[in-house]
């Protein structure tokens, strides 16, 4: 009954059934996989102490920025150099700009500095100038944005003076040194006044640290895979029950064979056998008005 299953189109059948259960598989673990990593760094995260309350260590032991070294205090010193507005930034649901200050080091590199938040529309702003000759700023320090960071406006189109990413490849083509692939937040508001109107950014906790929507995302396409897996055996239990159950039925002899192509005229018997011209012409009555009547060979009634 089941020899239908090495025919060639049932060999293509099987064969994919064989190569999409494992794969559905392995995609579904690997989902499981990458939210299990995020849900390990969101408790390793909560378990760690705050890195702001960490000794402040000098820039350059603190880079590149990863998971561990994000947030935790740095210091840098030099002098304060172009100055750059950061609009569409929340602070307490509120809308408003950060201010951005590059510090040029002594090594000739400048480190973006974001010495505070300022509410309303970054144009036309009056911000606090920036403290005048060598400062050492300590700041919290912060991996350069992306597109998915929040508040970043990849758009562009902005007026000058203003940029809508911080980060190291947006500044480069604004001043004419090198520039940071990292920036800080000041904790703080400038010693001085300087700075009073503004108010400090709080740093943010590292990209993928947190049960943010990719983990649940991670989490449902586990899900799907698994779902898909079990589909693709679902149909073919499906077809095979439904081949199977029409070889037996012709087995049995319960389906019709198709009828010929002269089935459907009505069956020949004495009454219904089609006259030929002669036949016809033999049983039809002669008419007196054709040329051919013969009068002699008519009976007399």
């Amino acid at each position: 009954m089941y020899r239908f299953l090495l025919t060639p189109r049932w060999w293509g059948i099987n064969l994919f059934v064989v190569l999409a259960i494992p794969f559905c598989v392995f995609m579904g673990t690997w989902q499981l996989g990458r939210f299990e990593d995020r849900v390990q760094s969101h408790e390793q995260a909560e378990k760690a102490p705050d890195p702001s309350t960490r000794a402040a260590e000098p820039l350059d032991e603190l880079l590149p920025v990863d998971k561990v070294t994000s947030g935790r205090p740095a210091t840098a010193t030099g002098t304060y150099a172009e100055q750059f507005l950061v609009p569409g930034r929340k602070l307490d649901d509120r809308q408003g700009f950060y201010v951005l200050n590059l510090l040029r080091t002594d090594s000739g590199k400048a480190l973006p500095v974001v010495r505070g938040w300022l509410p309303g529309s970054a144009t036309d702003a009056r911000v606090p100038a920036a403290p005048k000759g060598e400062v050492t700023v300590v700041g919290d320090l912060q991996a350069s944005e992306n597109t998915r960071s929040d508040g970043v406006n990849a758009r562009g189109g902005l007026p000058s003076g203003q940029i809508g990413m911080i980060s190291a490849a947006t500044l480069v083509n604004l001043v004419p040194y090198d520039v940071y692939d990292a920036w800080v937040t000041l904790p703080e508001a400038e010693a001085g006044g300087a700075g009073g109107a503004m108010k400090p950014v709080p740093a943010a906790a590292p990209e993928g640290s947190g049960l943010d929507l990719k983990a649940f995302q991670n989490l449902g396409y586990t899900g799907e895979w698994f779902v898909f897996a079990a589909f693709v055996l679902f149909m073919w239990f499906r077809l095979v029950r439904r081949e199977a159950e029409a070889e037996r039925d012709i087995a049995l002899g319960l389906v019709p064979e198709d009828p010929g192509p002269g089935s459907q005229d009505a069956p020949e018997g004495p009454g219904n056998t089609p006259e030929g011209p002669e036949d016809a012409a033999q049983g039809a009555p002669e008419d007196p008005s054709s040329p051919d009547y013969d009068v002699a060979s008519t009976p007399v009634r």
